[in-house]
This record gives C-alpha cells, structure tokens and sequence, in this order.
C-alpha cells in the first residue's frame, strides 16, 4: 500500500510497555510489536462494530498474509504509546492496515502494514468478507 492512500477508517489505541517487555538494554523487544499492531487491529474492528469474535461466530478468520515493519525509535518500559491503526483498502479476499505507534511525547518510533486475508473457519479457503463487515466498510467508504 502507498502512504498516500486515504485511510477509510482510523482508530487509536493506548498501550503501556511492561517491563517484562524490555530486553537487557531497556528497549521494548522488538518482537513485541507485532502484538501491539494486532491489538490495535482488533481495537479498530471492535469500535467499527464487527469484533474478531463476532466474524469467528459468523464462520470467518482473519489470519495475516503479510506484515512490515519499520523501526524507527526505541520504546522503553512503562512508556504509553499511542498505536494508529488505518485500514486502508478492502480488496476482494483482502484487507489492508497501515499503523502508525507514537510514544508520549508525540514521536512516530514504529510504522508497520498488514495484509489480512478472509477465510473460511470450515475449510479455511479465501472467501469474500461477511456481508455483515462489507456494509459497515462501505458505510465507512461513504463518510
């Protein structure tokens, strides 16, 4: 995705790194941001109305097809962050997010993207989204 494609829907998330989260150095690990994208993505989807829950009831999962990260800054214990999820494109089987993590002082210090792919929860194929999700994104689209 290009950064300068206009996100259809954004929302923020607050996160506090816990010091089991540091390595040696006082850094957040880096491995840990990976889960920070993906409480921000379930936090996105929860406040558009149609949780992880709610699509798994309806028979859908949503398992990631591609991630990218860019480090930028380093994250330290018990620094709050601010994650920044946008999804930026629903296309066919796929769903595309872009994130953005800022820590207290405003400082950008992670980007990353995803590729999320539809699948069924009986077979686990592609399938086009629920129409459930396909009317709130378009409603989304529309505003």
């Amino acid at each position: 995705m290009e950064n300068n494609i206009q996100p259809i829907y954004a929302h923020s998330t607050l996160i506090r790194v816990r010091y089991g989260e540091t390595d040696q150095m006082g850094y957040c690990y880096y491995g840990n941001y990976a889960q920070y994208f993906e409480v921000g993505r379930v936090e996105a989807l929860r406040a558009l109305g149609m949780s992880y829950k709610k699509l798994e009831d309806l028979g859908y999962m949503l398992p990631v097809a591609d991630f990218s990260v860019q480090y930028k800054a380093p994250a330290f214990y018990d620094d709050e962050l601010k994650v920044v999820t946008k999804i930026v494109q629903l296309k066919g089987v796929r769903l595309y997010f872009d994130y953005s993590i800022f820590n207290s002082k405003n400082q950008l210090i992670s980007t990353a993207k995803t590729t999320l792919v539809f699948v069924s929860k009986e077979n686990r194929r592609p399938v086009t989204p629920p129409v459930e999700f396909s009317k709130i994104f378009n409603e989304q689209a529309q505003e």
